[in-house]
């Protein structure tokens, strides 16, 4: 699961017939700061995400185990809207992360 910005939409009219109806937003991720890293990602919408928006995003087999998505052909699912941070210990898991 990560971090991610709502950074655009993919719009797709011909699609596998059990994606119908799915809403594909493109996700940069960020770090601690809301800073954007490299990373993107293009996943489905799950909870009415939109651009600006922060988010957190579930992949893999997990992005998988939404109501909307469960044993889809998904690999990304946008599954909360981020109201608040609360990054206490931001500076011990910083570094921790560099070891």
């Amino acid at each position: 699961m990560f971090l991610g910005r709502v950074i655009g939409t993919v719009w797709s009219t011909k699609k596998d017939e059990q994606l119908v109806g799915a809403k594909f937003l493109i996700v940069q991720e960020l770090d601690l700061d809301l800073n954007e890293r490299e990373r993107f990602v293009v996943a489905v919408d799950s909870v009415g995400a939109g651009d600006g928006e922060v988010v957190l995003v579930a992949s893999g087999s997990s992005s998988r185990m939404t109501t909307f998505t469960n044993d889809k052909p998904v690999d990304a699912v946008v599954m909360a809207i981020v109201d608040k941070l609360d990054v206490a210990a931001k500076e011990w898991l910083e570094e921790k992360m560099e070891l």
